[in-house]
């Protein structure tokens, strides 16, 4: 039996996941996993060496050789193939160094949700959130708030932040491709294209009772009343048929375990992430 890999820090999830040649037709996935990423980033755009980027990622110096080589030789296939780039996957925890969430641990059997806020309604522009309202969740009913600040700007950075802080689901306004994929990757369910309260927000979500719009982009779309955004309307008994969602008002898309991480994506008892390249 192989050894398993040894778990990889990243510092923060990216901001960008796909890239395509800009003329004449894209040609395979070339998938660059968030380890490979990370090599990258540390090394060829913030100029560590491989051993302080070893240290930094918890592996040893010829690990990150490795790493380093296989990603290099992905980005001169993406780019001299005109192939397309896809970042994903990988074996790697998220450090908690910058995404920290200064935040009570969840209980067991509780959903925590977070919403997008500005003086008590939902911001509309999840990359430029300055405050999230945590709604912790229990049987139905919502146990316990709590407001706190981001520590960043940036998809990436607001996705790894929502993670450490232990959400399962995020209710927001608008939300771009980039960002939808951060979150994927962190195993959060998404709400998007809601409007209005925060708390009524959050409320219906715990009941499965909310209304949203699964299409919604950061393009200044407005709700009409309630917590609609717009072109989607969903009634109160009535979801968007790509997300099916139980009593609880989780997305039966994403399947969380005890500790609200993805099903999708398999975790050690490290909090690392090991899920297969597609």
């Amino acid at each position: 039996m192989p050894r398993p890999q040894r778990c990889r820090r990243i510092g923060c999830y990216p901001d960008h996941w796909r890239f395509i040649p800009e003329d004449g037709e894209p040609g395979e996935d070339i998938v660059l996993s968030l380890d490979e990423y990370e090599t990258i980033r540390l090394m060829d755009r913030e100029g560590l060496t491989q051993e302080q980027c070893a240290r930094q990622m918890g592996v040893a110096r010829t690990t990150v050789t490795a790493i380093y080589d296989s990603a290099r030789r992905k980005l001169a296939r993406f780019l001299t193939d005109g192939l397309t780039l896809r970042i994903g996957g990988g074996s790697y925890s998220l450090s908690d160094d910058k995404n920290k969430m200064n935040i009570e641990q969840k209980g067991i059997d509780q959903m925590r949700i977070a919403v997008t806020y500005e003086n008590g309604e939902i911001y509309q522009h999840f990359g430029h959130t300055q405050q999230f309202k945590i709604y912790d969740v229990m049987d139905g009913q919502i146990v316990l708030t709590e407001i706190v600040d981001t520590n960043g700007s940036g998809h990436g950075a607001l996705a790894g932040f929502l993670k450490s802080g232990q959400v399962d689901a995020l209710i927001c306004g608008g939300i771009g491709m980039g960002a939808r994929n951060a979150l994927a990757e962190a195993g959060i369910a998404l709400y998007p294209g809601c409007s209005g309260s925060a708390d009524e927000a959050a409320a219906a979500l715990a009941a499965g009772k909310l209304s949203y719009d699964p299409d919604a982009h950061c393009d200044h779309h407005h709700g009409e009343e309630g917590h609609s955004c717009g072109h989607h309307e969903h009634g109160e008994g009535e979801h968007c048929g790509h997300h099916q969602h139980g009593e609880d008002g989780h997305c039966g898309h994403h399947q969380h375990g005890e500790d609200g991480h993805c099903g999708h994506h398999q975790h050690g008892e490290d909090g690392c992430c090991h899920h297969e390249q597609h």
